[in-house]
């Protein structure tokens, strides 16, 4: 009986690809033919590329019609390094930088994002992100740092398990707040993974945890409206307390507030009393619609059903639009958690489509990151070559962002070889009396990252504080004694080497030549290997190391 023949191809994008078939007698595999294939749009349905194009539609149409002329591709060592702190949080370490920068494969950059994807790092850096949005209280609170923990180890496990976002807020915002796993309990073990730190930072308040959940998850700054109705939006009053309702049945069993202690939640309250007001208000959503109850089932679960289902109105929005001003240094809505009525969005259409195709693809926060960074829009050039690229939210050049505290102690540790010792009793958890939160206690979170600055004293813990000069000390520092140390070395290959370390690039021809002068003629301190220090220490100072291009 003659049997279907059915073609099987192996490989990946841009690679060479065996294309067999089986024969109709024997069954045997057959190579029949060899081929280099190029997938790109609706090829093998490719639905990153397919999200990419999308985006680039949208921008070049606006492009077009305002007569901006985008700046060009970012080369490949810009991309590597811009790619690498905003994914893995950190710079990139010369092998990995040497390996990319020899790849001429034409799927070079979408691999090295899906390797970054899958690295500790991306964990990492992403735990710290989202403890930025969800816990800002615990970057200057005391009370905040010590619960962070718990918190960041709920968030890499979620993470590490690539949890979809509506699963991940819902679990949240239903966690139980009593009973075994009580909230004293789960506080004073510090290494319980909980995100009751959430609840506990917003002091259990109802207007509190309103306010909170609607900016981080909604994009709505409601909180204006809790004192009276908001001065310029249509929101009001009557409905930031019917959201907050949600949370009414919270209460503490101690009257002090200054002390968490154990709660008690009454599933069947969903009403509060507007304060100063005789006004009672029924929980209500902030689209005008009216939930659906179900007996001793907490008011909070009602709320996580509404706000993550795929028909909200806000939701996909919202972290839409987070993400995006994270890649792009500013959002198609900026403030990028304020969707008020004065605040309309740069591209609407685009964020219309960008959150249905989020939602069409359950919520999957690595699928949205694998489409922004594989656009062309992400993949321009900083670099200014035109005046008609002024404006940031035309993005047509990237962004120039500061980085954070924590991007610039890892890449600084990365660059020079440094590492941060780890609790014995909590494995996941960076000492936090280390090196690492001493540097941090002086760089606190921003929320603008393209208008973050370098303080006085970030200034000169940078360039004469004990970290960066053990990291440039020829004694200490991994990096810079194997580049002086290193045999055959020639001048010129040992300050590429420090270039590839610091900036994830080779010096330009001047620079090379320059340098080369210096390092040759032992510098102010006639020693040459003094002289290749004075180099490391400059380009870990310099702006170019201090900000992601």
């Amino acid at each position: 009986m003659a049997q279907t023949a059915r073609s099987h191809v192996f490989g990946t994008k841009g690679s060479r690809f065996d294309v067999l078939f089986p024969t109709t007698r024997s069954l045997s595999w057959v190579c029949l033919i060899s081929l280099t294939l190029i997938f790109g749009g609706d090829v093998m349905g490719d639905e990153v590329q397919n999200l990419a194009d999308l985006i680039d539609r949208r921008i070049e149409a606006r492009w077009k019609s305002d007569r901006v002329t985008p700046a060009p591709r970012a080369g490949d060592a810009e991309f590597l390094r811009r790619v690498s702190l905003h994914v893995a949080g950190s710079i990139p370490p010369v092998a990995d930088a040497r390996q990319f920068l020899r790849d001429e494969s034409l799927d070079q950059r979408r691999r090295l994002v899906d390797q970054l994807l899958e690295s500790p790092h991306y964990i990492t850096n992403f735990s710290n992100f989202w403890t930025r949005v969800m816990m800002p209280e615990s970057a200057t609170d005391l009370q905040g740092q010590a619960q962070r923990p718990g918190f960041q180890a709920w968030l890499r496990q979620h993470l590490g398990n690539n949890t979809h976002y509506d699963a991940m807020v819902r679990e949240l915002l239903t966690i139980s707040l009593t009973g075994d796993r009580s909230m004293n309990a789960a506080l004073q073990n510090t290494g319980t993974v909980s995100p009751i730190a959430f609840f506990t930072t917003k002091q259990i308040k109802p207007e509190n945890l309103a306010a909170a959940t609607s900016r981080m998850f909604l994009g709505i700054r409601i909180e204006c409206a809790q004192c009276h109705n908001h001065p310029y939006d249509s929101w009001k009053q009557e409905q930031f307390w019917g959201y907050a309702a949600f949370f009414a049945g919270i209460e503490r069993k101690t009257p002090n507030e200054d002390a968490i202690g154990e709660v008690r939640e009454v599933f069947d309250r969903r009403e509060l009393t507007i304060p100063d007001h005789e006004t009672v208000v029924q929980a209500t959503y902030l689209d005008g619609t009216q939930p659906q109850w179900r007996t001793r089932i907490s008011s909070r679960n009602t709320l996580a059903d509404w706000m993550t289902a795929k028909q909200n109105p806000y939701f996909a929005k919202a972290v839409v639009n987070r993400l995006w001003g994270h890649f792009f240094g500013v959002g198609i809505v900026d403030p990028i958690d304020d969707f008020g009525g004065t605040n309309k969005p740069s591209h609407p259409e685009l964020l219309d489509e960008l959150a249905a195709d989020f939602v069409a693809h359950d919520f999957d926060l690595k699928y949205l990151i694998r489409g922004i960074t594989a656009s062309q829009t992400y993949q321009r050039t900083s670099r200014k070559t035109h005046e008609s690229q002024n404006e940031p939210q035309q993005f047509a050049r990237m962004a120039v962002q500061g980085l954070t505290g924590e991007q610039l102690f890892d890449s600084i540790a990365v660059a020079v070889g440094h590492l941060e010792s780890f609790q014995q009793q909590q494995p996941f958890q960076f000492n936090q009396n280390g090196a690492r939160g001493e540097f941090l206690e002086l760089f606190a979170p921003d929320n603008s990252p393209t208008e973050r600055q370098t303080s006085i004293l970030q200034a000169l813990a940078l360039m004469n504080g004990q970290f960066t000069s053990t990291a440039t000390n020829l004694d200490q520092s991994s990096t810079l004694t194997a580049v002086v140390e290193f045999p055959w070395m020639k001048t010129p290959d040992r300050i590429n080497a420090l270039y590839l370390a610091a900036l994830t690039r080779k010096p330009r021809p001047e620079e090379l030549e320059r340098l080369t002068k210096y390092v040759d003629s032992g510098g102010s301190s006639k020693n040459q290997k003094q002289a290749l220090a004075d180099v490391f220490w400059a380009l870990l100072n310099s702006s170019e190391f201090l900000f992601n291009h």
